[in-house]
């Protein structure tokens, strides 16, 4: 079952009023707002609590930011009602399809959606310890390398990286670690040699200044093949060119490698429309209040908004968009196809559940593979897992 979250205030306005009005209407957020986003220290909750700093200055309202490890913890508080938006990587397009973590009997495909998202001069990929002597994606074969357990997000992102040279999960020798900031500890104390993050985030200067150092090995954007590799794994990765972050980046000497966005703020779709929609202009007309506040935080921007993306845009944050100029008819209709998507895969997740599946937590996500394989296949949809 999908919980709806607290109920943001909106303001009540005159019919004629708003009929005058070309801007919607004014934000009005409650007292308190609850954010999830990756552990401390990560751009990720580094830009939500630059966000919850804008909230509180122009709208009064007192943010909390909730650090968690992986995924699924980043989804629960959101999930009970316990929280109002949630600061996601790529896990959101993993909550939404019901794979990985999100392929157990507690969780299901989530009716998972988005309000605005950062791509900005940052990149993401696998940053390895310099001392290791890795130059191209193909020295990292042997190699140890960070997964954070309970985080299908990272982990699927470290094997779509590899696979841009061939690689797989036999080729190297994964260390697993408990959340992802244990992880970065697990690589500067030379437990592990490397892990994917964003060249921004903290744990990434901190190797760099490490007596290790850093180096993110270059995916090439030429090299066709590998990057068909790598959407193969992460359908969600484009090629990007990395100008910021830890390590010998500048707007001169770019390094070609692969983003997606992040972080993605994400909404349940059950949440109200009104409140969404008065949650997404808050982001939008505040961008100037946190934007220069933490690194990644301008990539928010409404107009640089990633454009027919992976998981839906929910209709409160449409509505939004739309009075920002930042929505068009192309879009609408991916979104229309992915909201669709969405309702093809819960309908599978409860016809399958609703029948006598597994004990076997192991044979419970391997049978509801198949259930959703077919249910996608019948419906003439693509799968990528």
């Amino acid at each position: 079952m999908i919980y709806p979250i607290l109920k943001l205030a909106a303001v009540v306005l005159a019919g004629s009023a708003l009929a005058a009005s070309t801007a919607g209407a004014q934000v009005k957020l409650p007292p308190s707002v609850t954010m999830t986003a990756y552990d401390t220290g990560t751009s990720g909750f580094n830009i939500t609590v630059a966000i919850g700093k804008m909230m509180k200055d122009k709208y009064g309202a007192d943010a909390r930011v909730l650090p968690a490890g992986n995924d699924v913890a980043r989804l629960q508080p959101l999930r009970l009602n316990r929280a109002t938006i949630s600061a996601m990587g790529a896990g959101v397009y993993f909550a939404q399809e019901g794979v990985f973590e999100f392929a157990t009997r507690e969780w299901g495909p989530q009716a998972v959606q988005i309000t605005l998202s950062s791509v900005d001069c940052n990149g993401l990929s696998v940053a390895a310890a310099a001392d290791t002597g890795v130059k191209a994606v193909a020295d990292l074969k042997g190699k140890r390398i960070g997964f954070v357990v309970g985080s299908p997000a990272l982990n699927q992102n470290v094997l779509a990286m590899l696979a841009f040279a061939n690689l797989t999960a036999k080729d190297v020798k994964i260390v697993e670690f408990s959340g992802n900031n244990a992880m970065w500890k697990g690589v500067v104390n030379n437990d592990a040699d490397a892990a994917f993050t964003s060249t921004i985030a903290g744990p990434a200067k901190e190797l760099q200044t490490s007596p290790r150092g850093i180096v993110w090995p270059p995916l090439p954007h030429a090299d066709k093949a590998g990057w068909d590799r790598v959407r193969k794994v992460g359908p969600y990765f484009t090629e990007h060119n990395a100008t910021c972050g830890a390590g010998d980046f500048s707007k001169d000497k770019p390094v070609q490698m692969g983003t997606y966005p992040y972080p993605i703020y994400t909404v349940y779709a059950s949440q109200p429309e009104d409140d969404v929609y008065m949650l997404t202009k808050a982001l939008i007309e505040g961008y100037d209040g946190y934007k220069d506040n933490a690194p990644g935080a301008s990539g928010l921007a409404v107009k640089g908004q990633t454009k027919n993306w992976a998981v839906p845009v929910h209709k409160g944050a449409v509505k939004a968009l739309k009075e920002a100029g930042a929505w068009s008819d192309d879009q609408e209709k991916h979104n229309n196809a992915l909201f669709k998507r969405q309702e093809i895969l819960i309908a599978a997740w409860t016809d399958y559940i609703k029948g006598t599946p597994s004990a076997d937590p192991a044979k419970l996500t391997e049978e509801w593979m198949g259930a959703r394989k077919a249910a996608l296949a019948k419906a003439g949809l693509i799968n990528t897992f």
